[in-house]
């Protein structure tokens, strides 16, 4: 077993607990402001800002920090077009055919159905693959740990980094989602698990009158 390299911790800021406690509400605040969004501008979004905020989730923890995942940009408008064209399909076939009806009563609210077109109109696609291992130039296989926590933490990242830039966004995950790995040309190991608009509202974009849950209703402490 090779012997861990433990070197000092670089970075940390110690803050007194009234600091503390204020930046922590003033990110409440301005996370309180993110909503997911569907109509949005063409104004071009500069690539070095969706790097930057691809790198902030490449910042998450995983297992093992193994890293299991990758994320591909689409900006090109055939591919989005392509991606749209199949999501619809998919999604067609959930709405007509696969999703029992207490499903789409729970969705009434969100005016959302099988027409996407913000995959189109948003500037940016991020499609996030999780990644079972890794494949060495040799062939050989690294293993990935805790694949759907790890992944999970790291989108949770490139939502919130998106929002603290600026831009707005849309999750979407069609089920199946496996056209994605064809169309975009990855590999059998990585998994397609979201793909993400991105980009400016479109003047006038509306969003639907939803609520959080409270404090007592998300958390128990003993």
């Amino acid at each position: 077993m090779t012997k861990a390299r433990l070197v000092p911790l670089d970075g940390y800021i110690e803050y007194t607990p009234e600091q503390m406690l204020s930046r922590a509400r003033k990110f409440y605040e301005n996370m309180k402001r993110r909503r997911t969004v569907r109509d949005f501008s063409d104004k071009p979004v500069p690539r070095e800002l969706i790097e930057q905020v691809i790198m902030t989730a490449g910042t998450a923890p995983s297992g093992a920090n193994m890293q299991p995942w990758h994320f591909v940009v689409v900006s090109d408008p055939q591919v989005k077009k392509e991606i749209r064209q199949a999501a619809e399909q998919v999604e067609k076939e959930f709405y007509e055919q696969r999703a029992p009806d207490y499903w789409l009563r729970d969705l009434e609210h969100l005016a959302t159905d099988s027409d996407k077109p913000h995959l189109e109109q948003a500037p940016y696609l991020i499609v996030v693959f999780s990644q079972r291992h890794k494949l060495d130039t040799d062939g050989a296989i690294t293993h990935h740990y805790y694949l759907g926590e790890s992944v999970g933490i790291s989108m949770g990242m490139l939502i919130t980094a998106i929002h603290q830039a600026g831009l707005v966004s849309l999750t979407h995950t069609p089920h199946p989602m496996s056209f994605l790995r064809k169309l975009l040309d990855r590999p059998k190991h990585e998994t397609p698990v979201l793909i993400l608009a991105v980009g400016y509202p479109k003047d006038g974009a509306r969003v639907p009158d939803i609520s959080k849950k409270n404090l007592n209703e998300i958390a128990t402490f003993v």
